[in-house]
């Protein structure tokens, strides 16, 4: 069958880069996420070469082109740190994780944008963080970064690494309106794929999608700030915590507090066609991919045909 709707989960890489396909395929996935290298170390061995060209040979095997993949970057990167030494740590960082992207056939790569660690204005982080990514521009070959959005506005404990995220920092990307300011700062080429992009996470943003009506304001607010255009991925997940309350506790779909309404809502909206949908919801105890499997059924259970209505 030939889905309009991609649909996937963050799948694991162990053993070798590769194996992600294969767990891709096996949930039923028509898209898939990974971790291209360690996300809590900042060393990170290279991909085995062997690896890649297994994975190339799968994705082709199984029908996964470079616009269903959507890798995710290390939760250490933080390109708006006004620190100037650590802003470049995170940015070699960054530059690799995207290089690595390169040697897989990839396009899309998706980073948490960053913080002001308590140290610099919002205004100044987010010039931080375009500087960043143009520059990255110039190093790389037509790599789509997906910024995301995120569920608080502070940090106020360093679970990572002290000496980034130490202090009550503003991160930026909670709101549209912060994405937007990024995006209008990225150096526009020929190249569509240079055109920079935004992935929207319908989580405890204090953005409501659970009705019709606040579906539609949301995704109004989305494309006054930034233009369904720029969005190229989704993360889904129902939410145990509460709208507003700006914590990211992840319930299985159909679960939380979202409700099922939401999804049935995200999965007919026509403008979110084509771009890799990526499950990020809990296995449980056992680690068992066939909650997956079900959940990329369900989701797919609730497209309504012509037949419908």
């Amino acid at each position: 069958m030939n889905f309009t709707k991609l649909v996937g989960a963050h799948v694991s890489t162990l053993g070798g880069v590769h194996h992600s396909i294969s767990h891709a395929h096996h949930i039923g996935g028509t898209a898939l996420a990974l971790s291209l290298r360690s996300q809590r170390r900042w060393e990170s061995p290279a991909l085995d070469q062997a690896h890649v060209q297994l994975f190339k040979e799968r994705a082709v095997e199984h029908g996964y082109g470079a616009h269903t993949v959507l890798p995710h970057g290390s939760y250490l990167v933080n390109l708006g740190n006004p620190d100037k030494a650590k802003r470049e740590k995170s940015y070699v960082a960054f530059l690799d994780e995207l290089r690595r992207c390169e040697q897989l056939g990839l396009k899309l790569y998706n980073f948490h944008p960053g913080s002001t660690v308590g140290a610099c204005t919002i205004e100044e982080s987010i010039e931080y963080i375009a500087t960043c990514i143009n520059r990255a521009h110039e190093e790389t070959k037509q790599m789509i970064c997906v910024l995301e959005n995120m569920v608080t506005e502070f940090i106020t404990i360093a679970l990572l690494d002290p000496t980034l995220l130490a202090g009550a920092g503003h991160v930026i990307g909670s709101k549209f309106e912060e994405l937007g300011e990024i995006i209008s700062r990225i150096n526009r080429v020929l190249e569509s794929a240079w055109i920079h992009v935004i992935r929207l996470q319908p989580k405890n943003l204090g953005y409501d999608i659970r009705t019709p009506e606040a579906y539609r304001k949301t995704m109004a607010l989305f494309a006054n700030y930034i233009g369904f255009p720029f969005l190229r991925g989704l993360h889904l997940n129902d939410s145990k915590a509460p709208l507003g309350s700006r914590k990211d506790r992840h319930e299985n779909i159909g679960k939380g507090l979202i409700g099922l309404e939401a999804f049935r809502m995200i999965m007919n909206d026509q403008r979110l066609n084509g771009i890799p949908f990526i499950l990020e919801t809990p296995l449980g105890e056992k680690n068992d991919l066939r909650v997956w499997k079900e959940e990329v059924e369900l989701l797919y259970g609730l497209v309504e045909t012509k037949e419908d209505g």
